[in-house]
């Protein structure tokens, strides 16, 4: 769900549409949204797996402070979905505990 009509900004000009690849699956976006907000959208709630307990985690403080977003952005670990936006094509997957240094496998 968007909000194409909001009571104080206007109505939205004609967004333009995209797509990014959610563990491989096509996920039309807004060009420039935040990923968090793109998934949730798609219904997609669970954004990465806590370290020791392996709880899923999802979208909580939406400011990018609290880290709960953290997924693995074209390779790159701990990206803070909440506050990166959406670009065409970006390859988006679920992050399982803290991540490492160097390229996701």
């Amino acid at each position: 769900m968007r909000i194409l009509d909001h009571p104080v900004l206007g109505r939205v000009q004609a967004p333009r549409q995209v797509a990014i690849l959610f563990e491989g699956t096509p996920i039309p976006c807004v060009e420039g949204e935040p990923i968090a907000a793109a998934l949730a959208a798609a219904g997609i709630r669970v954004l990465h797996f806590s370290n020791t307990r392996h709880e899923p985690r999802g979208l909580f403080c939406a400011l990018g402070r609290c880290n709960e977003c953290r997924m693995v952005v074209d390779g790159v670990f701990n990206v803070r979905t909440c506050i990166t936006p959406v670009r065409d094509g970006m390859t988006v997957k679920r992050q399982h505990g803290h991540g490492t240094i160097g390229p996701a496998r």
